[in-house]
C-alpha cells in the first residue's frame, strides 16, 4: 500500500499542468517541463529522453524482460511507471516526495491505482534507497530527480549511488538522467562509475535538449553485440521503441568522461 503522508515543505513547488498539440505536459510552477503525455495515446513515452531512460531493456535477457521488480525515483508524469506497469506488465513502485506531482498524476496523467503490484511511495527517495530492507529488491532502478529549477539533479552524492547499487539484485539494470543548467556530468557520472565499477557503465549520446542517460549493471558483464542485436530487434517488434538506434549510441562512460560538457542552458526537458 501507497503511504499517505501529506507534505506541509513550502519548498515543494505546486504542480501545474499545460496542454499543446495534443501533448499534456507536467511542471513544477515555472516552464520547465516534468514530464509529457500524448493524450490519445496515454502509454506512449512522448519524450525522446524517457525513451532512452527505457535502454536497460537492452541490458536484461528477453525471458526476464518483463519480470521482476521495477522502481521509479522521481515519477514525473508517470510515463515510465506506466510503461513498467500496463506494457511491460512488471511489478511496480514510484518514490515521489512531492504530494502534488502525485495527485497531478492520479487526476491528469493515469496513474495506475494501487494494487498487489504497484504502489506509489510518497518519501524521499535518498530514504528509500538507503533502506536496508529494501536491500536487492529491484531489477530496474530509474533514476530521474529534479525540481522545479530543473538546475541539476537533487539527489547526486556519492553514497546516493551506493545505496541505488545496494538497492538492485545481482544483474540488475539502473539507468539515470544527468540534466541541468548546474550539473556537472562528469562528476555525476564519476560518483556513478565509483558505486558500480567503471566498467560497469555505459551512457548514450545527448538529446538535443540536453538530456545524457546513464546506464549501469550490477555484477554482470555487458553482453555480446550480436545478443544487444537481437535484443533490439525483439524490443521494436514487440515494444515499438528505438532500441536498435540506442545500440547505435551506446558507448562505455569513459568515452565520455573527457568530452566537453553539453550546454544545457536552453534545454526544456526534465523530470
Amino acid at each position: 500500500m501507497s503511504t499517505t503522508r501529506r507534505q506541509t515543505d513550502p519548498d515543494l513547488a505546486p504542480a501545474t499542468i499545460s496542454e499543446a498539440d495534443g501533448v499534456r505536459y507536467l511542471h513544477l510552477g515555472t516552464p520547465w517541463v516534468q514530464g509529457a503525455m500524448r493524450i490519445r495515446k496515454s502509454l506512449a513515452l512522448e519524450l525522446e529522453y524517457i525513451q532512452r531512460m527505457m535502454v536497460w531493456m537492452l541490458l536484461r535477457p528477453q525471458a526476464e524482460l518483463t519480470h521482476g521488480q521495477a522502481v521509479q525515483l522521481g515519477l514525473g508524469a508517470a510515463a515510465i511507471t506506466r510503461f513498467c506497469h500496463s506494457t511491460l506488465r512488471m511489478r511496480c513502485t514510484a518514490v515521489e516526495l512531492n504530494p502534488s506531482v502525485i495527485d497531478a498524476c492520479r487526476l491528469w496523467f493515469h496513474l495506475p491505482a494501487d494494487s498487489a503490484r504497484f504502489e506509489v511511495l510518497e518519501m524521499d527517495a535518498a530514504r528509500f534507497a538507503a533502506d536496508p530492507a529494501r536491500t536487492q529488491s529491484a531489477d530496474v532502478l530509474c533514476v530521474d530527480l529534479y525540481d522545479h529549477d530543473a538546475a541539476s539533479p537533487v539527489l547526486d552524492s556519492a553514497a546516493f549511488y551506493v545505496d541505488c547499487h545496494s538497492l538492485l539484485a545481482d544483474g540488475g539494470v539502473m539507468t539515470v538522467n544527468l540534466f541541468g543548467r548546474d550539473a556537472s556530468f562528469e562528476r555525476s557520472a564519476q560518483r556513478i562509475a565509483a558505486a558500480f565499477g567503471a566498467k560497469q557503465v555505459w551512457c548514450l549520446r545527448p538529446t538535443r535538449e540536453g538530456n545524457t542517460i546513464v546506464v549501469a549493471l550490477k555484477n554482470a558483464p555487458m553482453p555480446e553485440r550480436d545478443t544487444l542485436a537481437a535484443r533490439a530487434d525483439n524490443i521494436e517488434s514487440r515494444f515499438k521503441l528505438p532500441a536498435k538506434k540506442w545500440l547505435r549510441m551506446i558507448r562505455p562512460l569513459a568515452a565520455l568522461l573527457d568530452a566537453s560538457p553539453t550546454d544545457s542552458d536552453s534545454t526544456r526537458q526534465t523530470s
